[in-house]
């Protein structure tokens, strides 16, 4: 049975859609009805009548009218909402929110900031692939307020770059002839990549460096005299290929190895793609 009306009138009540005695129980019954509400069981379609096949894909289906008339001419959007929603997802489908579609290339847009606690897999275009792409071409620097002269004046220092991965420590030496290097080097860097520089401190020594492993530097003074020394050690590390320095291309995206691309990498969240045995090459620096 079908009922057709030109008008619907409800006053404090509600529009009830569902099998005899089904009702919502967020919405009440009785003295605790919430007026002016609706609730309907079953699925519910609005706007064009053939927007959705045979069966509905969703709870509530919503498609453009279809059929512009002078009063409907002007509207452009399905769905319009003035407040905040909240939408919680549940396993019936893959992504809790799916969006497509869109007359521009910006399928979704968003006017504000935003807020995104778990991880983000996506590509970068406009503003983002322009600064992504001046960063790249600069030194990485940090600015910050200056420590001395405070406000009204900044602080600017960049990040040493060089053709290799590398890594350092140092520090100073008193009255010692062994410095003992970070317990990590061992699994850390190539040892035959290591370097050593010592400066003396108050005299002249005669310090050399008379042999090295990963874990430690062994010195030798002139005549064995205490040694009072800065020191500095570089090295290469080895969990990650080496650096390819020069190779084609027109953007970081040609770099030899695609393991460091996210678009190309077999495995974007595997930690150790950067030392993928196949893309492998010589090491940059070596001190043996």
């Amino acid at each position: 049975m079908a009922l057709s009306f030109d008008e619907i009138w409800c006053y404090g009540g509600q529009l009830v859609v569902s099998e005899p005695g089904v009702y919502a129980k967020a919405l009440g019954k009785g003295l605790t009805k919430i007026p002016h509400s609706v609730y309907i069981q079953g699925p519910s379609q609005f706007g064009k009548s053939d927007a959705y096949g045979s069966f509905p894909p969703a709870v509530v289906n919503m498609g453009q009218n279809g059929v512009h008339t002078p009063l409907t001419a002007n509207i452009q959007h399905t769905l319009w909402v003035k407040g905040n929603q909240r939408i919680q997802g549940d396993s019936q489908s893959s992504h809790g929110l799916s969006v497509s579609g869109g007359s521009s290339v910006d399928t979704v847009y968003i006017r504000g900031d935003m807020y995104v606690t778990g991880k983000v897999d996506c590509d970068n275009k406009g503003r983002l692939a322009s600064r992504f792409s001046s960063a790249d071409a600069r030194p990485k620097p940090f600015d910050i307020q200056h420590p001395s002269k405070g406000e009204g004046h900044r602080l600017r220092y960049a990040c040493i770059e060089g053709p290799e991965v590398g890594v350092y420590c140092r520090g100073r030496i008193r009255n010692e002839k062994v410095i003992g290097l970070p317990k990590y080097w061992k699994d850390l860097v190539h040892v035959e990549s290591i370097s050593i520089q010592i400066q003396p401190i108050g005299a002249h020594q005669d310090i050399i460096v008379k042999r090295w492993d990963d874990e430690f530097v062994h010195l030798q003074s002139n005549g064995g005299l205490p040694i009072n020394a800065f020191y500095h050690v570089y090295a290469e590390r080895k969990d990650i290929n080496p650096l390819i320095v020069e190779y084609e291309g027109d953007s970081w995206k040609d770099y030899p190895d695609p393991n460091f691309n996210p678009d190309t990498a077999p495995d974007p969240e595997d930690p150790n793609r950067f030392n993928d045995p196949q893309y492998r090459g010589l090491k940059n620096t070596v001190t043996i």
